[in-house]
């Protein structure tokens, strides 16, 4: 006698939904590439509106978001479009070069502002999605936090906020989100063409050759491979990941 076994009809699992701040070039760019591979929704959100586009068009699901993260109203009113949050990338930042003593008030001031007070403001309005799921927050610090470079004096300090954010809300929220923080050496990026071709005009071979020759590897890191390091921290195999501070700096900090 046959038995017919009905079939179980099973709805398909809801996608997860990423943010990645800065999203729209370097760093932030590869990152949305690695998780719309991974077939994430995700939001990417810039202050350049036509490089958040750019990238949103050329993803899976991608959604581009106009966000500076520098004002907390800005942060307040896309955080309002956005119901279902899994995954935060906090990697928005700029940079400085100067001692102490050639640092002004204004450009410390802007640097904290969109380095650690975006961190903060991101963070606070997104947390009632993130806390929903159980979701993952990964900051992108840089081993400028961890250790002291010679005329970084307000991007270090910006970074070693960023680090120690990261650890606070590891234990304040132990079991209710999993926080990292990924921080990377010299990446070749338009982050580093960037202060190439502000500080060192004419020198451009020069200063990457030397840049290269900081990381004990002997060359830039490249945004995919952050990137790679970011997927994983995501996902269900890092979940014994908490808290955690890691450098992907070519052995700069081991040497």
């Amino acid at each position: 006698m046959s038995t017919t076994v009905p079939k179980i009809s099973v709805p398909p699992s809801k996608p997860r939904t990423a943010l990645v701040t800065g999203g729209g070039s370097g760093i932030g760019e590869a990152i949305c590439r690695k998780l719309g591979e991974d077939g994430y929704q995700v939001i990417v959100a810039d202050l350049d509106v036509a490089a958040a586009e750019r990238v949103a068009a050329s993803l899976p699901n991608g959604t581009p978001l106009h966000m500076d993260v520098g004002s907390e109203e800005s942060v307040a009113q896309a955080a309002t479009g956005i119901s279902d949050l899994n995954v935060l990338i906090n990697n928005a930042g700029i940079g400085l070069v100067g001692t102490i003593a050639e640092t002004q008030a204004a450009d410390f001031e802007r640097i904290m502002r969109v380095n650690v007070n975006s961190v903060f403001y991101v963070t606070r309005n997104f947390l009632p999605q993130l806390l929903a799921v159980r979701g993952s927050i990964i900051n992108i610090a840089s081993v400028a936090g961890v250790v002291g470079i010679k005329r970084r004096f307000a991007y270090c300090a910006s970074k070693g906020a960023v680090v120690a954010m990261t650890r606070q809300l590891a234990v304040e929220y132990p079991r209710e989100l999993r926080v990292n923080c990924v921080c990377p050496g010299t990446i070749d990026s338009p982050f580093v063409a960037g202060y190439i071709a502000k500080y060192h005009v004419g020198e451009e071979e020069k200063i990457r050759a030397e840049l290269s020759e900081r990381q004990p590897v002997g060359r830039l890191g490249r945004p995919v491979e952050v990137a790679a390091l970011v997927r994983y921290l995501c996902g269900p195999e890092a979940d014994f990941m908490h808290g955690a501070v890691l450098n992907l700096d070519g052995g700069w900090t081991a040497s």
